[in-house]
């Protein structure tokens, strides 16, 4: 991330700090919980996060079990004490029951953006990893986050580069979502191995991966579109681990 990818229109003080958490993401593996880890957001801004997150998890008419998982690893990303989670989550809902954001939302954030603009921006990332996490986000969903960027008084463009970001990260990292592997080295690739690495140890990191993925070993509560991402996954692995096999069997 460079300046020069910066949203347009912005304020010395708000392109620099949006430089900065930018490149936080991109070292956190585009994980929001890191990003919190690694910054700070301080406890009025937090209730405008958990409302936004209901209101964008709400956007195709149900709340994912993903969503649910996403909001509670922020709570524990934040250390919220008990009382603090219970306040997270009424926000939560509250956000969710709205079908419109009320104009005094993100207020705040509108009102101290000029001097600091950080608690708006680690918002703004937050809602674009939860925006995209199943995939490619919905017409609906991606309005809804642009609603509330909009409400933090960032910048929509601001978002748009954020969730471009994370889907070239979701590209290179998912493998659902890459082509099937077609010859030896991009089968090593997608196994995150080397071409020189041993079969045996090539093995062991197929079955690490199979494990993280296979549909009997996720257990409940999962969503339809959720399994079928897994099976892909699966899939993928699958098709690499038989190249390598075959690629094996051919070396004698």
């Amino acid at each position: 991330m460079n300046a020069s990818s910066a949203p347009t229109g912005l304020s010395g003080r708000l392109e620099r700090s949006f430089n900065t958490l930018f490149s936080v993401l991109s070292a956190s593996n585009h994980e929001a919980t890191t990003l919190l880890e690694r910054t700070s957001l301080p406890g009025w801004a937090r209730k405008h996060l958990f409302f936004f997150l209901g209101y964008v998890a709400k956007a195709d008419g149900r709340v994912s079990e993903q969503d649910i998982r996403f909001a509670e690893s922020l709570m524990r990303a934040l250390k919220l004490s008990p009382a603090q989670r219970r306040r997270a989550i009424r926000e939560f809902q509250r956000g969710k029951d709205v079908s419109e954001l009320p104009g005094s939302r993100g207020l705040r954030m509108r009102l101290q953006n000029s001097l600091n603009p950080e608690p708006a921006l680690v918002v703004l990332f937050c809602l674009c990893h939860a925006t995209q996490l199943q995939g490619a986000p919905s017409k609906q969903r991606r309005y809804r986050c642009e609603d509330a960027v909009d409400r933090t008084g960032l910048p929509v463009d601001a978002m748009d580069i954020v969730l471009d970001s994370y889907a070239r990260h979701n590209r290179r990292a998912r493998p659902e979502l890459r082509p099937a592997p077609s010859s030896y080295d991009e089968a090593c690739k997608l196994l995150g191995v080397q071409a020189r690495t041993s079969l045996k140890d090539m093995k062991r990191a197929y079955r690490r991966l199979v494990s993280e993925c296979h549909p009997d070993k996720l257990g409940t509560g999962l969503s339809d579109a959720e399994y079928a991402q897994a099976k892909e996954r699966l899939l993928r692995y699958q098709q690499a681990w038989e190249i390598i096999k075959k690629r094996e069997r051919a070396r004698g």
